[in-house]
């Protein structure tokens, strides 16, 4: 028997949209499961936070584009009087991501992409994932008090290394040429997550030092539309550029790579010599996601060898286990962030439980503990050249 259907409470759940055929969409899809009560559907805004404290529901579904009062006004207004496990409810365009990227900045637990063409059938499209989410968020609900919490602090500072001191080793390393750590990066730093991923890696990549002498690659779960803004609102917050990965970019130290949504990334070195390029392709199709955390690490192995550094967030499933496994293997260093600040823990569980993880830390200090391992490896490349598959 499915284990949801042996909980002792179901997972009450209040539904907002201002589209009356939306709302009864989703409830009547949730509704078929029985761990789930829909204990009330808002019409807008204000009925949604009137709602909200009066029912005191466990999960709210929550539309971004309504009259009046949208969803990232109720969601501030939810998050600051009684914080609860929010799924933004999207549509798929480029403004629209936007907006789900900043509520999840503001606490959103997570968002789901409304499939629409003005037909039951469409949006039936999403009920399986739907509910999936659902669950997550309900499991979550514990951690959502510290979603809203802004760390001023930590945002207001940046790592305290000597990047000086890790750019004159990458130069030893590369003959003594000043532009080699901007041409030729000697390791890579590529980091998976899923659901809960967009806000740990924000906090992360605004740590980095401005100079940053080796390439990085994020991997998140995201659909297409979504993983452009998501690379330009990184851009603009942190001081290193970030963008999103297009076949046949080179990597760069200093420079951050956002995987696409829909398409799976991954490298290879540009004939003999020491460039990197990116490989955008839908392919292979088979994988249970797109883009792939296994497939990015394990192709980074071939190319970078034990100069790499793996890192596997907050996310649901195993996406990561298998390419943190080839990390390990070649001699690279594989972190995960620490149960107690994960959304949802079972990426880095998975690579924990497979004896894969070399160290298990928390969010806000895994900035601090990369720097750590960069200049590791830096200092050891200066003596022993790093030798990779070519």
């Amino acid at each position: 028997m499915d284990d949801w259907v042996t909980m002792s409470s179901k997972i009450r759940v209040l539904v907002v949209d201002d589209s009356t055929f939306i709302r009864q969409a989703i409830a009547r899809m949730l509704s078929k499961s029985p761990d789930v009560e829909i204990v009330g559907q808002a019409r807008n805004g204000e009925e949604a936070i009137m709602m909200v404290k009066e029912l005191l529901p466990d999960v709210m579904t929550l539309d971004i584009e309504m009259p009046r009062m949208n969803g990232l006004d109720v969601l501030e207004i939810v998050m600051r009087e009684c914080p609860l496990p929010i799924i933004m409810v999207s549509s798929l365009t480029e403004e629209s991501a936007k907006e789900t990227l900043l509520a999840l900045e503001l606490g959103a637990v997570d968002f789901i992409s409304k499939q629409l063409n003005g037909s039951l059938l469409e949006i039936s499209k999403i009920e399986k994932i739907l509910l999936e989410k659902i669950r997550t968020a309900f499991w979550s609900r514990g951690k959502i008090v510290g979603l809203n919490t802004k760390r001023k602090d930590q945002q207001n500072q940046r790592i305290s290394v000597s990047v000086s001191h890790l750019d004159r080793r990458f130069a030893q390393t590369n003959g003594g040429n000043s532009h080699a750590p901007q041409d030729l990066p000697e390791l890579l730093v590529i980091i998976g997550a899923s659901t809960g991923g967009p806000k740990v890696i924000q906090e992360m990549l605004m740590e980095f030092p401005s100079c940053l002498p080796c390439g990085v690659i994020v991997v998140q779960h995201m659909p297409k539309f979504f993983t452009n803004p998501f690379a330009e609102r990184l851009n603009e917050q942190c001081p290193l550029i970030v963008c999103e990965a297009k076949d046949g970019d080179l990597v760069h130290a200093g420079k951050i790579f956002v995987a696409p949504g829909g398409h799976h990334l991954s490298m290879e070195r540009v004939g003999t010599g020491p460039q990197v390029s990116l490989r955008i392709s839908s392919e292979p199709a088979n994988l249970p996601y797109r883009p792939s955390v296994n497939l990015a690490m394990e192709s980074a192995v071939k190319s970078f060898g034990s100069s790499l550094i793996g890192v596997v967030l907050t996310g649901m499933g195993n996406d990561g286990a298998k390419g943190m496994q080839a990390i390990k293997a070649a001699g690279g260093c594989t972190l995960v962030q620490n149960e107690e600040t994960c959304i949802v823990y079972g990426m880095p569980k998975a690579v924990l439980e497979a004896g894969h993880a070399e160290a298990v830390v928390p969010i806000s200090s895994m900035t601090s503990e990369i720097m750590k391992r960069i200049s590791r490896i830096a200092e050891r490349n200066v003596v022993r050249p790093m030798e990779v598959n070519r």
